[in-house]
């Protein structure tokens, strides 16, 4: 433990080697002020859960979602404005900008060596300072009434069918799902794959609510490819029961909530003890039941025993950086029209 702290020292990390440490700092601070890209329904049992183990923390979490207060939010960080934050969400689209503004806790190596009770899988290898606490599993979601179940795609090529040509179905022009299929299947399956998508003359829709509500009354049959844990809460909400919602092979699935302590951070140890909560058990049932079912796949939640024995494309650490370049050249391969100027 000694040569670990010593070797993340000499790298520039800090390292903890007592839990009870962290905990006794963390008394001494007694605040947390968190954003996050979770769904405000689970901050109110996440926090009391939280509070329940550490009742000496006052916690408050805050919403960040949406691209322009993303943007916003890591301007600020940039120019040393924020000054009221100690966890942060490291969104995909600036992945490596956010990375550069966590505080070097070497959470890796503290988790490694049992300090923090976290999954070593959760967290960056590189950086070392980034846990992602949750996952993004893809499903497609059809309308029973329209798509017999013993009819319904069982593997993603099925989607190709003639049967789900000409408008019958939807695809989203933000493709997240299809990016991190390029993980497994390599991007020259994927970019043909898209470009067959195309040829079946999709409906083409942005977002997930919209989408599924229309598929659940019978306006489209069939969604291509969206997040599980939308079309399950859709689900909760289609009054007609006709919404399903099926993981088909192969799999894709990325990792998500990818969190860290904010290096201007004024609570930092009570920062660690937070995102080390919210890769616990309680903390993972808390986002399977209000996600839902958005857990980390490196746990034993619901997630990961939904893919037991599957084939599966998962876009974690190693290929999320890579994940805007993946996007762009899926769009590119539906064939959008572009502006011209003239």
């Amino acid at each position: 433990l000694m040569k670990a702290k010593q070797e993340a020292e000499a790298k520039g990390f800090i390292f903890e080697t007592s839990r009870d440490e962290i905990i006794a700092k963390a008394k001494k601070e007694g605040k947390l002020r968190a954003l996050s890209s979770l769904d405000p329904g689970s901050f109110k049992p996440m926090a009391e859960s939280f509070k329940k183990k550490y009742p000496f923390v006052d916690i408050q979490l805050h919403e960040l979602t949406g691209t322009e207060a993303i943007q916003r939010h890591l301007l600020e960080l940039k120019t040393g404005t924020v000054k009221d934050w100690d966890v942060g969400h490291a969104s995909e689209d600036f992945y490596n900008d956010f990375a550069a503004q966590a505080m070097k806790f070497d959470i890796l190596g503290m988790a490694e060596h049992g300090v923090l009770k976290i999954n070593p899988k959760m967290i960056d290898p590189d950086n070392r300072t980034i846990v992602a606490v949750a996952s993004g599993l893809c499903a497609i979601a059809y309308n029973k009434g329209r798509i017999p179940a013993d009819r319904a795609p069982s593997q993603l090529e099925d989607v190709l069918k003639p049967e789900f040509k000409g408008k019958k179905m939807v695809v989203d022009v933000r493709p997240h799902c299809m990016a991190a299929l390029m993980a497994a299947q390599g991007e020259e399956w994927v970019v043909n794959y898209a470009r067959k998508l195309k040829e079946q003359e999709p409906v083409w829709v942005r977002g997930n609510t919209r989408a599924l509500t229309a598929i659940s009354v019978g306006e489209y049959a069939m969604h291509q490819l969206t997040n599980y844990h939308s079309c399950v809460r859709a689900t909760w909400k289609d009054k007609s029961k006709s919404l399903v919602c099926k993981v088909i092979e192969p799999v894709s699935i990325r990792i998500q909530e990818p969190d860290f302590v904010l290096k201007n951070a004024a609570n930092p140890y009570t920062s660690l003890l937070f995102i080390e909560h919210q890769a616990s058990p309680e903390g993972q049932k808390i986002l399977d039941e209000n996600e839902p079912i958005k857990s980390s796949l490196f746990t034993s939640g619901e997630v990961s025993k939904i893919l037991q024995g599957k084939k599966t494309s998962v876009n974690d650490f190693r290929t999320y950086h890579k994940t805007p370049n993946w996007m762009k050249m899926i769009v590119e391969a539906y064939g959008f029209p572009k502006a011209e100027i003239r």
